[in-house]
């Protein structure tokens, strides 16, 4: 296993294509995770915090759009989810970038 903290950076950067095109932010960390999780040292506690991350937004976000129509709080609730799918990719990236694990707050273990 060698370490590439380059490449890790980039993953949790991919996440921000969900701004771009609506999907990419899942998938393309999905394959980077799939190819490298055994190439590259920690990639596999960052790919599956990432896709935790991921799947825990995308559940939060199906949860809300019911509540959009009780008082508005789904639109309170998206606003968040969109602010956390900003910032945290970020924070972690840099975290990524001096040798620390990730920590998204919200996510749920999913992927083990």
């Amino acid at each position: 296993m060698r370490e590439d903290r380059q490449t890790i950076v980039l993953t949790h950067l991919s996440q921000l294509l969900d701004l771009v095109t609506g999907f990419g932010g899942f998938i393309v960390p999905l394959i980077i995770w799939m190819t490298k999780k055994d190439e590259i040292y920690e990639m596999d506690e960052h790919g599956k915090a990432i896709l935790n991350f991921q799947i825990s937004m995308f559940i939060y976000a199906i949860i809300c759009v019911p509540l959009i129509f009780l008082l508005g709080l789904g639109i309170l609730g998206l606003i968040v989810i969109g602010i956390a799918c900003l910032v945290f990719p970020i924070i972690n990236a840099i975290k990524a970038n001096n040798g620390e694990l990730p920590n998204y707050p919200f996510s749920i273990e999913i992927i083990k």
